[in-house]
C-alpha cells in the first residue's frame, strides 16, 4: 500500500512539475494563445501547478522515509484527493491548449499594415492585428527597413519576423530601405507599396500618421497616400513619436488583447531599453485611448478615408 502511494505521488509530482516547466518554456506562446487576461492565466497555472507538484513530492519523500501512508484526516491529503483538484487540474491542462479568439467575422477582409521599422506595427497596432487575425481576417505586414540606425540589423530583422509570427500575421516582408533616410527614397517606397497593393488587394490599409515627427514615419505616410491614391480605406495608427495634433476618430476595442500586444512588443528585445516599449507605457496609451472611446482599452486611428463596406465590423 505504501509503495503504491509513493509511486502515485511521485508520478503526480513529475506530471505537475512537467506542466510547470511546459508553462515556463511556453510563456510567450501562451500569452498569445490565451489572449484574454493572459498574464493572470499564466501566473495562475504556474503557481497552482508548482504548489501541487511540491505537495505530491513531499508525500512521496515522506512515504519513502517514514514508510507510512498519510492519514486520511490530513487536510493536504484530503485536498490532493478531492474532486475539485482533479477538475482544476483538467482546467489547467485545457487552458494550455485552448485559444480564446475574437468573434469570427462573417466577411473576412484583407488588411495591409505598413511600418517604417521592425517594431512600429507591434507598438502602434499590435492588438488590432492580433484581433483581426483571430476574427478570420487576412493580415499582411510590410516593414520598410531593418532598423539598422537603432540597433543590430540582423537581430532586428529576426525580431520583425518573430513579432509577426507571434501575432500570426499571414505574411511579413522586411525591405532594405535606409533607416532614418526614407524621406530621400519616397518614390521608390511608393513603388514598393504599389506593388504590395496589387499583390494583396487589401480592403484596409494601416500606416503611419501625417502628425508624426519621426522623419521616416512621415515619409512612409506620404508614400502610402501616393501609392493608395485610389484606395477607399486608409487608417493611420499612433506611434510614440506622434505630435499632439494626432487626433484619432476611429477606435478598435482591444479588451482581451492588451496582454497580447505587450507580449508582441517584448519580441523586440533589441529595443527593450527604450521607454516607450515598457508595459506601463503601452498599457497607459491603451487606457487613455480606451477612455476616449468609452471602453476599457483601445487603439486609436486617424481616418484618411474609410468606406463602410471596407471597414465593416472591424
Amino acid at each position: 500500500m505504501v509503495l503504491i502511494e509513493v509511486i502515485g505521488h511521485a508520478m503526480a509530482a513529475l506530471a505537475f512539475a512537467g506542466l510547470t516547466g511546459f508553462v515556463i518554456m511556453r510563456r510567450h506562446k501562451l500569452a498569445r494563445t490565451l489572449s484574454r487576461n493572459a498574464t493572470i492565466a499564466y501566473r495562475s497555472i504556474l503557481i497552482v501547478s508548482s504548489v501541487i507538484a511540491l505537495i505530491h513530492a513531499y508525500y512521496a519523500v515522506d512515504g519513502i522515509v517514514s514508510g507510512s501512508v498519510p492519514s486520511p484526516a490530513d487536510p493536504l491529503y484530503i485536498a490532493l484527493h478531492s474532486p475539485a483538484l482533479v477538475a482544476l487540474s483538467a482546467v489547467l491542462l485545457f487552458l494550455t491548449s485552448v485559444k480564446l479568439i475574437a468573434e469570427r467575422s462573417p466577411r473576412p477582409r484583407r488588411i495591409l499594415a505598413i511600418g517604417a521599422h521592425p517594431d512600429d506595427l507591434e507598438i502602434a497596432c499590435g492588438a488590432t492585428l492580433a484581433k483581426m487575425r483571430d476574427a478570420g481576417h487576412n493580415v499582411y505586414a510590410m516593414v520598410l527597413t531593418c532598423g539598422e540606425a537603432g540597433g543590430d540589423p540582423a537581430i532586428r530583422l529576426r525580431e520583425a519576423h518573430n513579432g509577426a509570427s507571434f501575432l500570426e500575421v499571414n505574411q511579413v516582408e522586411v525591405l532594405n530601405f535606409n533607416d532614418t533616410r526614407l524621406a530621400e527614397q519616397v518614390n521608390d517606397i511608393t513603388h514598393a507599396i504599389e506593388a504590395r497593393i496589387r499583390t494583396y488587394k487589401p480592403d484596409i490599409i494601416l500606416t503611419h500618421s501625417a502628425h508624426d515627427q519621426h522623419q521616416d514615419h512621415f515619409a512612409v505616410h506620404q508614400a502610402t497616400l501616393r501609392a493608395a491614391r485610389n484606395h477607399s480605406a486608409i487608417l493611420c495608427y499612433e506611434s510614440p513619436s506622434v505630435t499632439r495634433d494626432f487626433q484619432p476618430t476611429f477606435f478598435v476595442d482591444i479588451d482581451g488583447y492588451l496582454d497580447v500586444k505587450i507580449e508582441s512588443v517584448r519580441t523586440h528585445a533589441d529595443q527593450r531599453t527604450k521607454s516607450y516599449v515598457s508595459p506601463e507605457r503601452v498599457r497607459g496609451v491603451a487606457v487613455f485611448r480606451g477612455g476616449q472611446a468609452k471602453t476599457r482599452y483601445a487603439e486609436g486611428f486617424e481616418v484618411v478615408r474609410a468606406i463602410s463596406t471596407a471597414i465593416g465590423d472591424m
